[in-house]
């Protein structure tokens, strides 16, 4: 058996992210640790092997801030006519399944991908999505993270794509990119030039009328097989949280 690791590390990214999409970790090394103990219950570092005490971190960021999995509830308040699950709330059913990869990296960024790339795709792969598969969009825009374009660029799924994919039964999808959309400021640009209520989020927006959830921020989809492998990311459980950040992992059983 061999697991990939599909998730990004959780790290201090002030150098690089935006205002809104910075994360913060406080690191307290094992001298703290020892001075904390004092504090605590006294004891020396007499007391203690290598006279060190424990080494502790404080995290600040958001639950997208990271690897996550989005809620039906960060779409909208309601999905399919009742309130909308958080993230407490998902089947955990959803977060463990077969994996298949959809490569998009022929697109060019900014674009979106449609019903017809899907097909194609999945055309050559011979292969026809089932209920509960967990489909990755592999579009290669992991190779961007560490850089503020992270954020601005990327290639993102369409509304009707996301609708098509959900379907044929899926719960759960995830992206490589920063966003399941397309870049959101190409986004508000259309939108506003057209006047239109459609274009904005507009995949993100599909969990209006489709519950489900979808992965963001995933890397290394490169390492894997198309299909043959299964996918477990399953999400902190945050009371009444949007999303919860993720170790999504692929496990290969015959690599």
């Amino acid at each position: 058996m061999k697991v990939i690791d599909l998730s990004v590390p959780l790290e201090n990214n002030s150098k690089w992210a935006p205002w809104w999409g910075k994360n913060k970790i406080k690191y307290q090394g094992h001298k703290v640790g020892r001075i904390a103990i004092w504090l605590l219950y006294r004891l020396t570092s007499r007391h203690l092997r290598q006279g060190l005490g424990w080494a502790n971190e404080y995290i600040s960021l958001s639950t997208h801030g990271t690897t996550h999995l989005d809620a039906p509830w960060h779409f909208a308040p309601t999905s399919e006519g009742k309130p909308a699950k958080s993230i407490d709330e998902i089947p955990l059913e959803w977060c463990y399944g077969d994996g298949i990869v959809l490569n998009m990296t022929h697109k060019k960024m900014g674009e979106s991908i449609t019903v017809d790339d899907i097909k194609k795709v999945l055309e050559r792969m011979k292969y026809r999505i089932k209920p509960l598969d967990i489909v990755l969009i592999h579009t290669g825009c992991n190779k961007l993270l560490r850089t503020k374009e992270y954020f601005y660029q990327g290639i993102g799924m369409s509304e009707k794509a996301t609708k098509w994919i959900l379907d044929q039964g899926v719960k759960v999808t995830g992206i490589d990119a920063w966003g399941w959309d397309a870049p959101l400021p190409e986004q508000a640009k259309s939108a506003k030039q057209t006047k239109t209520k459609n274009l904005f989020w507009e995949a993100h927006f599909v969990g209006i009328d489709k519950e489900y959830c979808h992965l963001e921020r995933l890397t290394n989809l490169e390492k894997l097989p198309a299909t043959g492998f299964k996918i477990a990311c399953f999400p902190l459980k945050v009371k009444r949280g949007s999303a919860g950040p993720t170790r999504a992992v692929a496990i290969l059983e015959n690599p």
